[in-house]
């Protein structure tokens, strides 16, 4: 398609969440050093909380990459639909952990012989629950049992809860106050601003191998920043149409035209109309 037209190596903006192509934005740098203190402080219990497409997955899966194998074990649990026995037999397939009965008190009993051994051995194991404002109560409960498998001086496992803002919500329910309580380092994302936005697109065509200068003009930029608010899987989206746009039109730059009518076509027909119906309303307005 467009990659060889613009010198891509690969697609610049898909939204699958891939560490090749992380940002960290003065707003994420700050989350990633939060998180990367939690875990190396052993904390015991992290949140990251930030709306969606602000991309929490992609720097969860960039902090998995960056801890040393040596040092640490980890394992994340993507959209945990279950309940809190079900859980408990995924993080242990997660974490290769075999062998006790198939029960909830089973798993625990091989987690904690898993966790003993690689204490013993000097590494920390990481758990990072993504999409966790989809737990149920009494799920969530169980992820604190699973925080009670401790030594007298230290956690033995690191447990990270990253969902959408609805998750602190739930968090502050009184019966979960004691996981709450436990909660000792919060992270949260927040959409981009401007000059970040520019960087972050900046950032994904260098990394993607094109040295065409100024692919996307600043004008466009700021139309796309005002679409999505900063929010990166919105830029994605918007980018990823421009780019194909102008592929069509065998024109190697993103001009402000093409990423307002990539825009008017992103957004929901209900706003479209709403517009039209006040920008005509005022075209006509006394006539």
């Amino acid at each position: 398609m467009y990659c060889d037209f613009f010198g891509f190596s690969e697609k610049p903006f898909t939204i699958t969440p891939n560490p090749r192509f992380v940002f960290l934005s003065s707003i994420h740098r700050e989350a990633f050093a939060r998180l990367l203190y939690g875990v190396d402080s052993h904390a015991g219990f992290i949140a990251l909380t930030g709306e969606v497409g602000t991309g929490k997955t992609t720097m969860l899966r960039t902090l998995l990459t960056q801890l040393d194998p040596e040092k640490y074990t980890s394992a994340l649990i993507f959209n945990p639909c279950m309940s809190g026995e079900q859980l408990l037999a995924a993080i242990c397939r997660e974490f290769g952990v075999e062998g006790g009965e198939q029960n909830r008190s089973g798993y625990l009993d091989a987690l904690n012989r898993f966790l003993i051994e690689e204490h013993s051995a000097g590494r920390t194991v990481v758990l990072v629950i993504d999409e966790a404002q989809n737990l149920e109560p009494d799920v969530l409960e169980q992820v604190r049992m699973i925080s009670n498998l401790e030594t007298e001086r230290d956690k033995l496992i690191q447990i990270i809860l990253a969902g959408q803002p609805e998750l602190n919500g739930i968090l502050r329910r009184h019966d979960l106050r004691q996981l709450n309580q436990r909660i000792t380092v919060r992270c949260r994302l927040t959409p981009m601003k401007l000059d970040d936005t520019t960087h972050y697109i900046n950032h994904r065509i260098n990394i993607s191998g094109s040295r065409i200068p100024e692919i996307f003009s600043p004008a466009a930029v700021r139309r796309i920043y005002r679409f999505s608010h900063g929010i990166p899987r919105l830029i994605n989206v918007a980018c990823e149409q421009a780019l194909v746009m102008a592929w069509t039109q065998e024109i190697r730059s993103v001009s402000p035209s093409i990423a307002a009518e990539v825009i008017s076509e992103l957004q929901p027909v209900d706003e479209r109309e709403g517009l039209w119906y006040r920008i005509s309303r005022w075209l006509f307005a006394g006539k």
